[in-house]
């Protein structure tokens, strides 16, 4: 199962280890048991600080269930089923947090972990497909070896079946917190630790940093390729430069193919926002992930107040905080998501294997999404609420030639209908005609664009009423100040490119006015 390829990439890995890592796999009989035994075997095989164990351990799962323990005791990571896939990261670096404390999460994040002391006990259901799901394994992993109350189990929906039909899962990631649904669907760092606050809120203080930053030249708020670019060009000049983010790539990272980025013929998102993290580390920036801002304090000297309690003085502010996925807004939506509704084809599309379902949006994303869709699904209806299709005619073209995509022009879906909790169809208008009709489908995936992550300015700068930044040819706002470059703003055609463009724009801007302070 492990090629020589990826044991000799998991020897350079673990050739620091400094305690024993022990995976040990509970006792039992299942039909994937043996091959999840001969995968740790291998795993296990390229160190002699990893070691694999047989042991009955009646708190697991089931006999597919193993858990990582070091110098003898549990972490509290624990996994049921084979983590390939997108997973097997997840599995590396659990073994790499598991022999030393984890190094990429803000000190903030790390002091709230420190501070629990009630039981937490995460499930976090996933598909070996989904690229999202990786991202809140590992991040529950850190929590779990960071303190002995937290523990997290990856699962395997695909081998767990019946435990999906039971909790009526039909996205993921899906995680449960003590039993209890927790968060689903894409879910970020920073978003996991809002949601912790809600049902924990004696936390929010254990945040709070012992020393604060000296007055900065410039914070830049977003991590995506406006906010990076705007940060390494401020960085350059030699300026004293903070990053706030929730996660480094922003929208990017949820971007699979790309092939527009002038320069690079051809890449993924995750790989993008890996370059530009590691581009932005080759230069002196005060960096906070994993963190939100609240709120700017408007001055001469501006106040930016972070999720965790922090205040950070500044000089000047570029807001770079992208948008998220656009909701339909009709009845049967948000009450669904997780059972049918979902924003995401590369998670949930293998949820839908052999079924019809829906595509709402006839743009970009939603043709892509119907063409990634087709060869999971039985059957993609395009629902698009204009005349015609908005998308490239490359696209339209590959889609048209699907004999499983029916592309509906000019309906508008009125709603999202469910039976027992799992979606059964959609409503929908012809705006020609009037006339109602209902589409029988499974699953309903909402492609219709994105909206401006910029409800924290409310107050602080001029916004239009879709919530974009009002800005200027020079990406000033209405602020003195404050800047905004990407797609939070005004300026059309939100483009990778583009946003790069406008942060360095933005940025150039900034360091004009600091020199004539």
């Amino acid at each position: 199962m492990l090629t020589n390829d990826l044991l000799n990439a998991l020897k350079g890995y673990t050739a620091n280890l400094t305690r024993s890592v022990s995976l040990v796999l509970n006792t039992g009989e299942h039909s994937k048991r043996d091959e999840l035994k001969k995968f740790l075997q291998d795993f296990t095989s390229v160190s002699d600080k990893l070691t694999f164990e047989e042991r009955e351990l009646p708190q697991l799962r089931s006999p597919i269930t193993f858990q990582v323990e070091a110098d003898g005791q549990p972490t509290g990571i624990v996994f049921s089923g084979i983590p390939g896939g997108h997973e097997f990261n997840s599995l590396v670096l659990a073994v790499l947090y598991a022999d030393s404390e984890p190094q990429k999460l803000d000190d903030q994040i790390k002091n709230l972990v420190k501070a629990v002391d009630a039981p937490l006990n995460f499930e976090v259901f996933v598909s070996l497909s989904c690229h999202n799901c990786p991202d809140v394994v590992q991040t529950l992993n850190q929590f779990a070896v960071m303190n002995d109350n937290i523990t997290t189990e990856m699962i395997d929906g695909g081998l767990y079946k019946d435990e999906i039909e039971a909790r009526n899962i039909q996205g993921v990631p899906s995680v449960y917190l003590n039993g209890e649904p927790f968060a689903n669907g894409k879910i970020s760092t920073a978003q996991i630790i809002d949601k912790l606050l809600e049902k924990h809120p004696e936390l929010a203080g254990a945040q709070a940093p012992t020393e604060s930053l000296p007055l900065q030249d410039s914070v830049v708020i977003g991590g995506g390729p406006a906010g990076i670019a705007a940060a390494i060009y401020l960085a350059r000049k030699g300026l004293a430069v903070t990053i706030v983010a929730d996660r480094f790539g922003g929208q990017v990272q949820d971007t699979m193919g790309i092939e527009n980025l002038i320069g690079t013929s051809k890449t993924t998102g995750p790989e993008l926002s890996a370059n530009m993290a590691q581009h932005l580390d080759d230069y002196t920036v005060t960096k906070r992930e994993h963190l939100r801002v609240d709120r700017i304090e408007k001055g001469a000297t501006k106040k930016v107040v972070l999720s965790s309690g922090e205040e950070i003085e500044t000089k000047t502010v570029i807001v770079a905080t992208g948008a998220n996925w656009r909701e339909l807004g009709v009845p049967g939506e948000r009450e669904n998501v997780g059972q049918g509704v979902a924003y995401c084809p590369h998670c949930d599309g293998p949820f839908f294997k052999g079924k019809d379902v829906a595509v709402i949006g006839g743009g970009n994303s939603g043709i892509e999404a119907a063409l990634d869709l087709a060869g999971i699904v039985k059957s993609v209806k395009v629902f698009e609420f204009m005349p015609e299709l908005k998308a490239d005619q490359v696209l339209v073209e590959q889609a048209q030639t699907r004999s499983n995509i029916e592309i509906l022009k000019n309906v508008a879906t009125k709603e999202i209908v469910a039976d027992n909790g799992k979606v059964v169809g959609i409503e929908y208008q012809d705006r020609a005609t009037e006339a109602m009709n209902r589409a029988e489908l499974s699953g309903v995936f909402v492609q219709i664009g994105l909206v401006p992550n910029s409800a924290f300015l409310d107050g602080t700068v001029e916004r239009t009423s879709y919530g974009e930044v009002i800005i200027n040819e020079k990406c000033e706002t209405s602020e003195e100040g404050i800047y905004a470059a990407g797609d939070v703003t005004t300026v059309p055609y939100k483009q990778i490119v583009i946003a790069m463009g406008e942060g360095s724009k933005a940025a150039l801007s900034a360091y004009d006015y600091l020199l004539k302070q």
